[in-house]
């Protein structure tokens, strides 16, 4: 296939480009920010279940709190009630017996339960200590979250505004190459893990890296330099340097 040296350069500039737009699309892909931003998200959401949680128990401990308290109101009517009925002079002394048990059982029984209610209002306190400590580490995890969404979006932005750019010129080249050598290229390409064209360094196929024999060297020098040269091994299409 008959291609001039310029074409051949030009097709070059092709495969330059097309190995610039597969690293832009691994790089958008691998993104150490996008990585970043998942782990930190995992982060936030586990904060965030672990506050629901907390605040869930909250509302079981303040039930248990309520009740407690109702258990001490009542003890403490009854006791108010009796100490009235006392003072009042209008029972009698078997009744006043009978109620004085009555009020150390009663004064025994507030004691426990408003025990209870303490301790109950002290896990209340913990938890609400819980929950604030938790709250602020996940406000900070949100902050840094999106810091790093900014980021993502700029390194986006960039990476996109790059193909946009390398497309732009990769449009411009190709139509300066005749569509016969596009198209073989292009086949090349496809089953050359992206590379359909290498230049001749030293001997060598840059494409695949591997040394070309004395013989098939000579032929390649003796082809003309418009005629497209390719890889023995690798058959990619080899650009031969000027004056070789």
């Amino acid at each position: 296939m008959k291609s001039s040296p310029e074409e051949q350069e030009r097709v070059m500039t092709l495969q330059t480009l097309d190995t610039s737009l597969t690293q832009l699309a691994h790089k958008e892909k691998t993104l150490s920010v996008i990585q970043a931003l998942e782990i930190l998200t995992i982060s936030h959401n586990s904060t965030r279940d672990l506050i629901i949680a907390a605040e869930t128990e909250k509302a079981d401990i303040k039930h248990e709190l309520s009740k407690s308290e109702i258990d001490v109101e009542q003890v403490v009517t009854r006791i108010e009630k009796d100490e009235k009925r006392m003072a009042s002079g209008t029972a009698s002394p078997k009744e006043l017996e009978q109620m004085q048990h009555e009020l150390a059982s009663l004064n025994k029984r507030r004691s426990e339960l408003e025990e209870i209610e303490l301790e109950v209002m002290v896990r209340v306190d913990g938890i609400d200590d819980r929950i604030k400590s938790l709250s602020v580490e996940r406000d900070q995890f949100k902050l840094k979250m999106a810091e790093l969404d900014a980021q993502k979006t700029k390194e986006l932005t960039d990476i996109a505004e790059a193909v946009s750019s390398a497309n732009g010129q990769r449009a411009d080249i190709a139509a300066k190459i005749s569509a016969e050598v596009v198209e073989l290229y292009e086949k090349i390409k496809k089953t050359g893990d992206g590379i359909g064209a290498a230049r001749l360094i030293e001997g060598k196929c840059d494409g695949c890296h591997l040394s070309i024999n004395a013989v098939e060297l000579s032929k390649i020098k003796e082809t003309a330099a418009d005629e497209i040269v390719r890889c023995e091994e690798c058959r990619r299409i080899l650009v031969r340097p000027k004056g070789f």
